[in-house]
């Protein structure tokens, strides 16, 4: 089975026109197709072969109950970082615009007439030598762009795209849609080392004297840059630390588990049938803080092989997840609060998750504040 690549790359230029730099792999395509055809890939192969355990006690510290003298320490040391610039805040706005309403989520009005994205950005900006970047994907970047110039709001900003590749069918065939056209998605937030490299951005931080970036989904309005926070991560000697919160019934994704010794983010679809998910007292809120070192090195991230309902029809694609990095560097996890006016995690899915946060007084009058209104 052979991929017609000029034919591919043709119409792949006219669903992505006018976007500079959208490049596919096909060596990495070809031997996806190679290995589903094969069935050495499925959903099985995602699973890990040795037995997880729940974390110690002693493996997560608590925002809320750290020492006042610690406190009073990280507040000092992560304040004197964010206003000597070096702190970055980045935001993931890429996937593929369709689990809100079919619009790119990071643009949709949240709170008090501002985007998601406007929030983060602004959050950032209470600071003013902290960069923001943005990384899209193919279906958000143009999106992105206009709103940004039509707000105004580029100033401070560092846009970059994540990669693309192609669905496929189950047999390992390319995978097209009902009106017979390719389908490119977005490979998942495990790209936003490498698309950071490409776009010259890790080097242009590096230049700036950065020294450690705080990441975030760009609904996650919890995460700003808090200066307890960043002085926490400089000064437990670790490159990587992740925000993690008390798990509750129906969360979605992974949290901290001991894999062979390493306590590393585990996503639930990765775990044996027999794991008791209940035995996992914390989610990843998908919110990390990395030293810049950490995004030098090409990671070997793990492709995961997902199915997805496109069309009526069951598409492969392969995705990449940015908390595996706890795999392959040491890592510090924070626990963060969900609720209350100190609230860090609280994830906008749905728009009826906003509507849930819009009739929250004390969450919004974080949020306010976070911006610098009373």
């Amino acid at each position: 089975m052979s991929f017609d690549w000029d034919k591919i790359e043709a119409e792949l230029r006219e669903l992505t026109e006018g976007l500079e730099g959208v490049e596919l792999d096909r060596e990495r395509i070809e031997e996806v197709a190679r290995e589903i055809r094969a069935g050495r890939l499925g959903q099985e192969s995602n699973r890990i072969s040795g037995e997880p355990e729940p974390p110690d006690p002693g493996d997560v510290d608590d925002l809320a109950n750290l020492p006042d003298s610690a406190r009073q320490q990280y507040m000092q040391t992560g304040r004197e970082a964010l206003e000597r610039g070096e702190v970055a805040v980045a935001v993931l706005n890429g996937g593929m615009a369709t689990r809100f309403g079919g619009g790119v989520k990071g643009i949709v009005d949240a709170i008090d007439g501002r985007s998601f994205l406007e929030i983060k950005r602004a959050q950032a900006l209470q600071y003013e030598r902290v960069p923001f970047l943005v990384m899209t994907s193919f279906a958000t970047h143009r999106a992105t762009l206009r709103y940004l110039d039509e707000r105004q709001l580029g100033d401070g900003v560092f846009p970059f795209m994540q990669f693309v590749s192609l669905r496929l069918a189950p047999d390992g065939a390319l995978f097209r849609d009902a009106r017979g056209r390719i389908s490119p998605y977005a490979p998942g937030h495990g790209d936003f080392p490498g698309a950071l490299r490409k776009a010259g951005l890790l080097t242009e931080l590096q230049r700036r004297g950065v020294r450690v970036l705080l990441l975030s989904n760009v609904d996650n309005l919890g995460a700003d840059p808090d200066p307890v926070v960043v002085g926490y991560h400089l000064s437990h000697g670790r490159p990587l630390t992740i925000e993690v919160a008390a798990s509750i019934p129906n969360d979605a994704g992974g949290g901290p588990a001991r894999l062979e010794g390493r306590l590393q983010i585990l996503e639930s679809f990765r775990l044996p049938p027999s794991f008791d998910l209940g035995s996992l007292p914390y989610v990843n809120t998908n919110t990390l803080l990395l030293s810049l070192s950490v995004l030098e090195p090409d990671h070997p991230l793990t492709w995961f092989y997902v199915e997805k309902n496109v069309d009526g029809q069951v598409a492969v694609q392969m995705e990449r997840l940015v908390g595996q990095l706890s795999a392959f560097v040491e890592t510090a996890y924070l626990l963060v609060a969900r609720e209350g006016r100190e609230f860090r995690y609280f994830p906008i899915k749905t728009p009826g998750d906003l509507e849930t946060l819009r009739g929250d007084r004390v969450r919004v009058e974080r949020i306010r504040a976070s911006v610098g209104r009373p």
